[in-house]
Protein backbone atom coordinates (compact mmCIF):
# COMPACT_ATOMS: atom_id res chain seq x y z
CA UNK A 1 0.00 0.00 0.00
CA UNK A 2 2.79 2.48 0.97
CA UNK A 3 4.29 1.51 -2.28
CA UNK A 4 1.15 2.36 -4.25
CA UNK A 5 0.29 5.82 -2.51
CA UNK A 6 4.00 6.79 -3.30
CA UNK A 7 3.69 5.39 -7.26
CA UNK A 8 0.38 7.82 -7.35
CA UNK A 9 1.56 10.78 -5.59
CA UNK A 10 4.57 10.86 -7.86
CA UNK A 11 2.07 10.71 -11.00
CA UNK A 12 0.13 13.50 -9.80
CA UNK A 13 2.52 15.55 -8.92
CA UNK A 14 4.27 14.83 -12.95
CA UNK A 15 0.71 15.90 -13.60
CA UNK A 16 -0.04 19.07 -12.24
CA UNK A 17 3.72 19.88 -12.39
CA UNK A 18 2.83 19.36 -16.09
CA UNK A 19 -0.03 21.12 -16.00
CA UNK A 20 1.37 24.24 -14.49
CA UNK A 21 4.00 24.51 -17.35
CA UNK A 22 1.37 24.11 -20.05
CA UNK A 23 -0.63 26.79 -19.14
CA UNK A 24 1.88 29.01 -18.53
CA UNK A 25 3.73 28.37 -21.55
CA UNK A 26 -0.46 29.16 -23.18
CA UNK A 27 -0.45 32.55 -21.01
CA UNK A 28 2.93 34.01 -22.54
CA UNK A 29 1.74 32.73 -26.28
CA UNK A 30 -1.63 35.12 -25.02
CA UNK A 31 -3.85 31.36 -25.85
CA UNK A 32 -4.86 31.72 -22.54
CA UNK A 33 -6.31 35.53 -22.76
CA UNK A 34 -8.82 34.57 -25.59
CA UNK A 35 -10.96 32.52 -22.77
CA UNK A 36 -11.95 34.67 -20.68
CA UNK A 37 -12.37 34.09 -16.95
CA UNK A 38 -16.35 35.04 -16.77
CA UNK A 39 -18.39 35.09 -18.94
CA UNK A 40 -18.79 38.88 -21.15
CA UNK A 41 -15.76 39.77 -18.69
CA UNK A 42 -11.95 40.25 -19.06
CA UNK A 43 -9.66 39.20 -16.04
CA UNK A 44 -9.14 42.00 -13.47
CA UNK A 45 -6.03 42.74 -11.94
CA UNK A 46 -4.22 44.31 -9.22
CA UNK A 47 -0.99 44.44 -9.98
CA UNK A 48 -1.21 47.40 -12.35
CA UNK A 49 -3.86 49.46 -10.61
CA UNK A 50 -2.23 52.17 -8.67
CA UNK A 51 -4.86 52.56 -5.95
CA UNK A 52 -2.89 48.76 -5.00
CA UNK A 53 0.30 50.20 -5.47
CA UNK A 54 0.99 49.99 -1.92
CA UNK A 55 0.10 46.72 -1.10
CA UNK A 56 2.36 43.79 -1.50
CA UNK A 57 0.17 40.89 -1.97
CA UNK A 58 1.39 37.84 0.48
CA UNK A 59 1.11 34.56 -1.47
CA UNK A 60 -0.86 31.12 -0.76
CA UNK A 61 1.31 28.95 1.06
CA UNK A 62 0.49 25.83 -0.82
CA UNK A 63 3.30 23.66 1.11
CA UNK A 64 6.65 24.47 -0.07
CA UNK A 65 8.60 25.11 -3.93
CA UNK A 66 6.63 21.38 -4.92
CA UNK A 67 3.67 21.11 -3.43
CA UNK A 68 1.81 17.55 -4.24
CA UNK A 69 -1.14 18.31 -5.43
CA UNK A 70 -1.56 22.20 -5.64
CA UNK A 71 -5.10 23.42 -6.68
CA UNK A 72 -4.99 24.73 -10.33
CA UNK A 73 -6.33 28.61 -9.49
CA UNK A 74 -7.12 31.49 -12.31
CA UNK A 75 -4.02 34.02 -12.18
CA UNK A 76 -7.13 36.53 -12.08
CA UNK A 77 -8.40 34.49 -8.70
CA UNK A 78 -4.82 34.12 -7.41
CA UNK A 79 -3.51 37.26 -7.32
CA UNK A 80 -6.98 38.97 -5.98
CA UNK A 81 -6.46 36.20 -2.84
CA UNK A 82 -3.13 37.61 -1.98
CA UNK A 83 -3.78 41.04 -2.30
CA UNK A 84 -6.85 40.40 0.61
CA UNK A 85 -4.80 38.42 2.46
CA UNK A 86 -2.39 41.12 2.69
CA UNK A 87 -4.94 43.79 3.44
CA UNK A 88 -6.01 41.14 6.58
CA UNK A 89 -2.63 40.99 7.51
CA UNK A 90 -2.59 45.00 7.88
CA UNK A 91 -6.07 44.63 9.22
CA UNK A 92 -7.84 47.17 6.52
CA UNK A 93 -10.82 48.36 6.15
CA UNK A 94 -11.66 49.91 3.11
CA UNK A 95 -14.01 50.57 0.12
CA UNK A 96 -11.39 49.38 -1.72
CA UNK A 97 -11.25 46.28 0.80
CA UNK A 98 -14.92 46.18 -0.10
CA UNK A 99 -14.53 46.23 -3.59
CA UNK A 100 -12.01 43.51 -3.60
CA UNK A 101 -14.30 40.91 -1.27
CA UNK A 102 -17.13 41.56 -3.92
CA UNK A 103 -14.72 41.14 -6.95
CA UNK A 104 -13.74 37.31 -5.47
CA UNK A 105 -17.29 36.41 -4.32
CA UNK A 106 -18.08 36.70 -8.15
CA UNK A 107 -15.21 34.36 -8.91
CA UNK A 108 -15.35 32.08 -5.46
CA UNK A 109 -18.86 32.90 -3.60
CA UNK A 110 -18.19 29.37 -1.38
CA UNK A 111 -14.83 31.23 -0.03
CA UNK A 112 -16.20 31.07 3.43
CA UNK A 113 -13.04 33.96 4.75
CA UNK A 114 -13.35 36.42 2.79
CA UNK A 115 -17.43 36.43 3.37
CA UNK A 116 -16.19 36.96 7.05
CA UNK A 117 -13.85 39.55 6.22
CA UNK A 118 -16.58 41.37 4.23
CA UNK A 119 -18.92 41.33 7.73
CA UNK A 120 -16.11 42.76 9.58
CA UNK A 121 -15.47 45.51 7.16
CA UNK A 122 -19.35 46.84 6.41
CA UNK A 123 -20.06 47.82 9.65
CA UNK A 124 -16.02 49.41 9.70
CA UNK A 125 -17.42 51.65 6.82
CA UNK A 126 -20.52 52.45 8.64
CA UNK A 127 -22.30 50.92 5.23
CA UNK A 128 -26.18 50.88 5.17
CA UNK A 129 -27.30 47.62 5.90
CA UNK A 130 -30.29 47.55 3.49
CA UNK A 131 -27.64 48.11 0.76
CA UNK A 132 -25.90 45.24 1.54
CA UNK A 133 -29.01 43.27 1.09
CA UNK A 134 -29.90 45.19 -2.17
CA UNK A 135 -26.42 43.87 -3.70
CA UNK A 136 -26.90 40.11 -1.57
CA UNK A 137 -30.47 39.47 -3.48
CA UNK A 138 -29.08 38.94 -6.95
CA UNK A 139 -26.20 37.31 -5.54
CA UNK A 140 -27.90 34.81 -4.01
CA UNK A 141 -30.18 34.59 -6.75
CA UNK A 142 -27.12 33.49 -9.34
CA UNK A 143 -26.28 31.08 -6.54
CA UNK A 144 -28.71 29.41 -5.00
CA UNK A 145 -27.02 26.27 -3.35
CA UNK A 146 -24.62 28.47 -1.70
CA UNK A 147 -24.29 28.27 1.96
CA UNK A 148 -22.04 31.03 3.27
CA UNK A 149 -24.50 33.72 1.03
CA UNK A 150 -27.61 32.43 4.42
CA UNK A 151 -24.77 32.90 6.63
CA UNK A 152 -24.03 36.42 6.00
CA UNK A 153 -27.52 37.32 5.34
CA UNK A 154 -28.10 35.95 8.54
CA UNK A 155 -25.32 38.63 9.97
CA UNK A 156 -26.63 41.15 8.45
CA UNK A 157 -30.56 40.90 9.01
CA UNK A 158 -29.55 39.99 12.57
CA UNK A 159 -27.51 43.46 12.85
CA UNK A 160 -30.32 45.15 10.81
CA UNK A 161 -33.18 44.06 13.58
CA UNK A 162 -36.35 43.72 11.03
CA UNK A 163 -37.29 41.43 8.59
CA UNK A 164 -38.48 43.84 6.19
CA UNK A 165 -38.87 42.33 2.99
CA UNK A 166 -37.18 39.05 3.29
CA UNK A 167 -40.45 37.19 3.35
CA UNK A 168 -40.89 38.23 -0.12
CA UNK A 169 -37.22 37.57 -1.60
CA UNK A 170 -38.12 34.26 0.16
CA UNK A 171 -40.43 33.69 -1.88
CA UNK A 172 -38.58 34.87 -5.10
CA UNK A 173 -35.48 32.22 -4.05
CA UNK A 174 -38.24 29.37 -3.80
CA UNK A 175 -39.59 29.85 -7.38
CA UNK A 176 -36.09 29.06 -8.75
CA UNK A 177 -36.37 25.66 -6.23
CA UNK A 178 -39.23 24.74 -3.68
CA UNK A 179 -37.16 22.67 -1.61
CA UNK A 180 -33.49 24.86 -1.71
CA UNK A 181 -32.89 23.56 1.95
CA UNK A 182 -30.96 26.41 2.73
CA UNK A 183 -34.15 29.02 1.65
CA UNK A 184 -35.69 27.10 3.98
CA UNK A 185 -33.31 26.61 6.64
CA UNK A 186 -33.18 30.69 6.79
CA UNK A 187 -37.07 31.21 7.17
CA UNK A 188 -36.98 29.07 10.15
CA UNK A 189 -34.41 31.28 11.64
CA UNK A 190 -35.73 34.39 10.32
CA UNK A 191 -39.72 33.24 12.26
CA UNK A 192 -37.26 32.74 15.69
CA UNK A 193 -35.27 35.24 15.34
CA UNK A 194 -38.21 37.85 14.94
CA UNK A 195 -40.96 36.03 16.97
CA UNK A 196 -43.13 35.30 13.75
CA UNK A 197 -44.86 32.40 15.21
CA UNK A 198 -48.25 33.55 15.70
CA UNK A 199 -47.92 35.60 12.44
CA UNK A 200 -51.04 34.50 10.42
CA UNK A 201 -49.87 35.50 6.94
CA UNK A 202 -46.70 33.29 7.97
CA UNK A 203 -49.07 30.01 8.02
CA UNK A 204 -51.01 31.34 5.35
CA UNK A 205 -47.85 31.46 3.34
CA UNK A 206 -47.33 27.80 4.02
CA UNK A 207 -50.14 26.60 2.90
CA UNK A 208 -49.88 28.47 -0.01
CA UNK A 209 -46.75 26.41 -0.70
CA UNK A 210 -48.71 23.10 0.53
CA UNK A 211 -51.70 23.69 -2.48
CA UNK A 212 -49.03 24.41 -4.71
CA UNK A 213 -46.94 21.68 -4.12
CA UNK A 214 -49.03 19.14 -1.64
CA UNK A 215 -45.58 16.45 -1.95
CA UNK A 216 -43.55 19.53 -0.76
CA UNK A 217 -42.25 18.36 2.58
CA UNK A 218 -40.15 21.13 3.48
CA UNK A 219 -43.27 23.20 2.98
CA UNK A 220 -44.78 20.91 5.81
CA UNK A 221 -41.97 20.74 8.23
CA UNK A 222 -41.71 24.47 8.27
CA UNK A 223 -45.92 24.87 9.19
CA UNK A 224 -44.81 21.70 11.72
CA UNK A 225 -42.53 24.72 13.14
CA UNK A 226 -44.88 27.15 13.55
CA UNK A 227 -47.27 25.07 15.13
CA UNK A 228 -45.51 23.19 17.45
CA UNK A 229 -41.76 24.84 17.54
CA UNK A 230 -43.61 28.07 18.74
CA UNK A 231 -45.60 26.70 21.36
CA UNK A 232 -43.12 24.97 23.51
CA UNK A 233 -43.65 21.52 21.62
CA UNK A 234 -47.74 21.30 22.79
CA UNK A 235 -50.31 23.04 20.86
CA UNK A 236 -53.60 23.43 22.03
CA UNK A 237 -56.31 21.35 21.26
CA UNK A 238 -58.45 23.14 19.62
CA UNK A 239 -54.95 24.33 17.66
CA UNK A 240 -54.42 20.36 17.21
CA UNK A 241 -57.93 19.69 15.63
CA UNK A 242 -57.52 22.48 13.14
CA UNK A 243 -54.30 20.73 12.09
CA UNK A 244 -55.73 17.39 11.76
CA UNK A 245 -58.42 18.35 9.84
CA UNK A 246 -56.26 20.60 7.53
CA UNK A 247 -54.13 17.91 6.91
CA UNK A 248 -56.95 14.72 6.02
CA UNK A 249 -57.60 17.58 3.06
CA UNK A 250 -53.74 17.46 2.13
CA UNK A 251 -53.62 13.46 2.04
CA UNK A 252 -57.35 12.97 0.46
CA UNK A 253 -55.35 14.96 -2.40
CA UNK A 254 -52.40 12.59 -2.54
CA UNK A 255 -52.93 9.35 -0.13
CA UNK A 256 -49.74 7.91 -1.02
CA UNK A 257 -47.98 10.93 -0.18
CA UNK A 258 -45.82 10.50 3.04
CA UNK A 259 -45.56 13.82 4.08
CA UNK A 260 -49.07 15.00 5.46
CA UNK A 261 -48.58 11.05 6.96
CA UNK A 262 -45.97 12.43 9.11
CA UNK A 263 -47.46 15.83 10.08
CA UNK A 264 -50.04 14.40 10.94
CA UNK A 265 -48.41 11.91 13.48
CA UNK A 266 -46.46 14.62 14.81
CA UNK A 267 -49.38 16.79 15.45
CA UNK A 268 -50.93 13.75 17.99
CA UNK A 269 -47.95 13.57 19.45
CA UNK A 270 -47.05 16.49 19.99
CA UNK A 271 -50.56 17.43 21.47
CA UNK A 272 -50.52 14.23 23.26
CA UNK A 273 -53.91 12.73 21.84
CA UNK A 274 -54.25 8.55 21.07
CA UNK A 275 -53.34 7.43 17.83
CA UNK A 276 -56.56 6.17 17.31
CA UNK A 277 -58.01 9.81 17.29
CA UNK A 278 -57.33 9.21 13.20
CA UNK A 279 -58.17 5.34 13.16
CA UNK A 280 -61.32 5.81 11.38
CA UNK A 281 -59.46 8.50 8.94
CA UNK A 282 -56.59 5.51 8.23
CA UNK A 283 -59.34 3.06 7.90
CA UNK A 284 -60.64 5.03 4.66
CA UNK A 285 -57.32 4.25 2.97
CA UNK A 286 -56.65 0.77 4.15
CA UNK A 287 -59.24 -1.21 5.24
CA UNK A 288 -58.13 -5.03 6.34
CA UNK A 289 -61.05 -6.37 5.53
CA UNK A 290 -60.36 -5.39 1.47
CA UNK A 291 -56.72 -6.18 1.42
CA UNK A 292 -56.76 -5.59 -2.18
CA UNK A 293 -58.05 -1.98 -2.12
CA UNK A 294 -55.22 -0.43 -0.34
CA UNK A 295 -54.61 3.35 -1.45
CA UNK A 296 -51.60 4.36 1.13
CA UNK A 297 -49.31 2.06 2.63
CA UNK A 298 -48.72 5.14 4.92
CA UNK A 299 -52.02 4.49 6.45
CA UNK A 300 -51.38 0.72 6.65
CA UNK A 301 -48.35 1.78 8.84
CA UNK A 302 -50.37 3.93 10.81
CA UNK A 303 -52.90 1.08 11.44
CA UNK A 304 -50.00 -1.63 12.46
CA UNK A 305 -49.18 0.68 15.08
CA UNK A 306 -52.66 1.22 16.05
CA UNK A 307 -53.77 -2.10 16.55
CA UNK A 308 -50.03 -3.18 18.05
CA UNK A 309 -51.56 -0.64 21.26
CA UNK A 310 -54.53 -2.40 21.51
CA UNK A 311 -54.29 -5.60 23.58
CA UNK A 312 -57.28 -7.60 21.49
CA UNK A 313 -55.74 -6.23 17.93
CA UNK A 314 -52.54 -8.06 18.17
CA UNK A 315 -53.92 -10.05 15.13
CA UNK A 316 -54.60 -6.97 13.11
CA UNK A 317 -51.27 -5.11 13.31
CA UNK A 318 -49.77 -8.58 12.04
CA UNK A 319 -51.67 -8.55 9.14
CA UNK A 320 -51.32 -4.70 8.51
CA UNK A 321 -47.57 -5.57 8.96
CA UNK A 322 -47.80 -8.75 6.83
CA UNK A 323 -49.59 -6.67 3.46
CA UNK A 324 -46.66 -3.87 4.14
CA UNK A 325 -43.62 -6.71 3.31
CA UNK A 326 -45.61 -8.72 0.91
CA UNK A 327 -47.56 -6.53 -1.25
CA UNK A 328 -47.18 -2.41 -0.48
CA UNK A 329 -43.52 -1.88 0.89
CA UNK A 330 -41.65 -5.02 0.07
CA UNK A 331 -38.49 -3.36 -0.28
CA UNK A 332 -38.38 -2.72 3.14
CA UNK A 333 -39.46 -5.85 4.34
CA UNK A 334 -37.00 -6.40 6.81
CA UNK A 335 -37.92 -3.19 8.54
CA UNK A 336 -42.09 -4.98 8.63
CA UNK A 337 -41.01 -8.15 9.59
CA UNK A 338 -38.92 -6.94 12.53
CA UNK A 339 -41.62 -4.70 13.88
CA UNK A 340 -43.64 -7.76 13.64
CA UNK A 341 -41.21 -9.30 15.86
CA UNK A 342 -41.80 -6.93 18.34
CA UNK A 343 -45.75 -7.83 18.65
CA UNK A 344 -44.37 -10.04 21.06
CA UNK A 345 -42.98 -7.96 23.45
CA UNK A 346 -45.59 -6.61 26.01
CA UNK A 347 -43.51 -3.00 26.21
CA UNK A 348 -42.61 -2.28 22.94
CA UNK A 349 -45.04 -1.82 19.74
CA UNK A 350 -44.59 -1.90 16.58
Amino acid sequence: MAAYNFIRNWLLTIFHSSLHLLRAILYRLNIVRLIPTKKNSMPKYYHDDEAWADIEPLPQDDGGLHPLAAIAYTDEYSEAMGYLRAVMAKNEFSERVLGLTEHIISMNPAHYTVWLYRAKTIPELGIPLKDEIAWLNPTALKHLKNYQIWHHRHTIIDALGSPEGEPEFISTMLEQDSKNYHVWSYRQWLVKRFDLFNKPEELEWTADMIETDVRNNSAWNHRYYLVVGGRDGKPSQELAKREIEYTKTAIRKAPQNQSPWNYLSGIIRAAQLPKSTIKDFALEFADLDRPDEVYSSHALDLLAEIYAEEESSRAEAEKALNLLATRYDPIRANYWNFRKGLLDQPKLTA
